[in-house]
């Protein structure tokens, strides 16, 4: 089973990680895209909102969806959590999975500097979908350096959704609106928790 790997805080889960996920799909024939809901991610602070709430949001918001899958491989297991571990942990559950690692462009810039990058790069295929502002997506593969194990980096187009969790909190904490920037599900989700609002 070609399986997609898409981790993230999902700080909330809005529209664009949702475009990302089905291009990947779409692109690489994906049976299926597991969203792994980061519980203490090490290169960031704490999410805003705790792992409970941002997993149900990932659920509203692949909702119907037949090959999107939420995975609380990572909220299961106590932090911090590295890439490289919870890809490991995903082999050994199924091991005749062939593992793709979806991931912005923006992020493959921090790859080699993450804990064991190597090992991402040898559990799976990295995936990389262009991001707004990152025009030269094949010149940025072409200087990163994962190891001689590396599986060849694959590049994603995707439409261009500049859309950020954190602008969405800040919209929420100043009470403007958020429609359409992320599902209907997860935006009524949002309010009747009082998500993100000072």
């Amino acid at each position: 089973m070609k399986t997609g790997v898409y981790g993230g805080t999902f700080d909330p889960v809005h529209l664009g990680h949702l475009i990302l996920a089905e291009a990947c799909r779409d692109a690489l024939q994906l049976d299926r895209v597991l969203f792994v809901v980061a519980g203490h991610p090490p290169h960031k602070p704490d999410p805003a909102a705790d792992a409970h709430h941002r997993a149900e949001m990932v659920r509203l918001a692949i909702a119907g969806h037949p090959a999107f899958q939420l995975s609380d491989i990572e909220a299961r297991r106590p932090g911090p959590h590295y890439s490289f571990e919870t890809l490991a942990a995903l082999q050994l559950e199924n091991p005749a999975d062939d593992l793709f690692f979806l991931i912005g462009a923006d992020s493959l810039i921090d790859l080699p500097h993450w804990r064991e990058p190597n090992r991402v790069a040898s559990l799976a295929t990295v995936v990389v979908v262009n991001r707004p502002g990152l025009h030269n997506v094949a010149d940025l593969v072409n200087r990163v350096d994962l190891g001689p194990n590396a599986r060849p980096i694959q590049i994603v187009d995707a439409p261009l959704v500049d859309i950020a969790s954190k602008d969405i909190r800040a919209r929420l904490a100043a009470r403007r609106s958020i429609r359409f920037l992320v599902p209907r599900a997860v935006e009524e989700y949002l309010k009747s928790h009082r998500l993100y609002q000072s």
